[in-house]
């Protein structure tokens, strides 16, 4: 592993402090509220979901970040509660929440930025929040142990913590970035029901953090489908301390960095999908061979979605049929006489039609807890790498007892 390759290594950036508490929102009792606070001049820009419906953190989390012009001092996380669908009630609480906390960290309350993962619908207990906010700024601290509990306070039905973290050296000089997911149900782009917050040292404007960052989600988290339903509070954060002195504006410096972003993203997008509900198969789809990498990512997304093609891979059926008729319904005028579907590397389907393979292997392939299928178009030169997950029985008993 080089050193700039992301890793279950926690590399801690310069200029940020973690803490989490039980404020009682979750009714197991476990840590459901974190928080993370920066120093001064520390830079941000976010990506939020394109969901219509937007939860209350996403609609002042927006407001925030312009009216602080991307500066931001601390992250406030809830799980448990989405405060989606609350109205005016719920823009309020998440307003004073974030009032008090720049209150207790002595920063302006809109350079705290508030995130929510849980159920929709419910009022935001606003009261155990503020309760518990005294507490949670007190232990506040720049170590491992604090930052994993950052990671595991933030998760809903995640069976897993999800982190990565890089180390980038610059002559005598070092740039850390640590990344911090949850997400494991409703997932899809854009982006998904997921909160993403990356961490680093490195100096950079907001514009510079803008403009990598949607690269980078361009190419990972907005790559990936669970069951194609787009949350309410979908939320990606990139902070940058600047503590490191090492600035962005080198081309060499945003180069590497942006690699590194890149990386960081992929690893927190696979682990997202590989704890997804009742996966039992992740799928890497490789569609290849379009005119333009919008319609690979159309075609993609159409088989990803199919019910069909999901349930065909929870048992590990070789059925191409599914995934050619996905094709064909996604609304991309393809020729069906031109496409080839690979299941491994086996050939399944040659030019619209079957043609002899080994369905044992392919069988096997498919029982494999990762699975690789390729569909060709025969239209141009564009490709995209695409992750998604078979949907079981397991799934839907998740999500049928969600709420209760």
């Amino acid at each position: 592993m080089t050193p700039e390759s992301p890793s279950s290594t926690i590399h801690l950036p310069k200029g940020f402090s973690f803490a989490s508490a039980a404020a009682g929102i979750k009714a197991s009792g476990r840590a459901d509220l974190a928080l993370a606070a920066a120093s001064e001049q520390t830079t941000a820009a976010a990506m939020f979901t394109r969901n219509r419906v937007l939860a209350a953190p996403v609609q002042v989390g927006r407001e925030y970040l312009t009216k602080s012009q991307g500066r931001l001092r601390a992250v406030l996380v809830n799980s448990g509660n989405a405060n989606c669908a609350t109205g005016a009630a719920g823009l309020s609480a998440c307003r004073r929440v974030c009032q008090e906390a720049g209150k207790l960290l002595r920063v302006k309350s809109f350079e705290v930025l508030p995130s929510s993962t849980g159920i929709i619908g419910v009022p935001l207990p606003e009261q155990k929040i503020l309760a518990g906010l005294p507490a949670l700024v007190s232990s506040l601290s720049a170590d491992e142990k604090s930052a994993i509990a950052f990671a595991e306070t933030i998760l809903t039905t995640d069976t897993k913590r999800k982190t990565s973290s890089t180390q980038l050296q610059f002559g005598k000089s070092a740039v850390s970035l640590l990344g911090v997911a949850k997400g494991s149900g409703m997932i899809h782009p854009q982006l998904a029901t997921m909160l993403v917050y990356i961490f680093s040292d490195i100096a950079a404007t907001p514009r510079e953090l803008k403009t990598l960052l949607r690269d980078a989600c361009d190419e990972s988290f907005n790559c990936m489908s669970v069951d194609g339903d787009t949350s309410t509070n979908d939320t990606v954060l990139l902070m940058a301390s600047g503590q490191s002195g090492i600035r962005l504006s080198s081309a060499g410096v945003r180069k590497k960095f942006s690699s590194a972003l890149h990386g960081i993203c992929q690893s927190l997008a696979d682990q997202i999908i590989a704890d997804g509900e009742g996966v039992h198969h992740v799928i890497r789809l490789f569609v290849e061979q379009a005119r333009s990498r919008e319609e690979a990512l159309t075609i993609a997304r159409a088989i990803a979605h199919s019910l069909l093609v999901k349930t065909a891979w929870a048992g590990s059926d070789p059925n191409w049929g599914r995934i050619l008729a996905a094709v064909g319904r996604s609304g991309i005028p393809v020729d069906p006489q031109r496409v080839s579907i690979f299941v491994g590397k086996q050939l399944l389907c040659k030019n619209g039609a079957q043609c002899p393979f080994d369905e044992r292997e392919a069988h096997s392939h498919l029982a494999q807890a990762e699975c690789e299928v390729r569909v060709l178009l025969g239209r141009g030169k564009s490709n995209v790498r695409f992750t998604t997950t078979d949907l079981t029985a397991e799934y839907v008993r998740i999500n049928a007892d969600y709420s209760t």
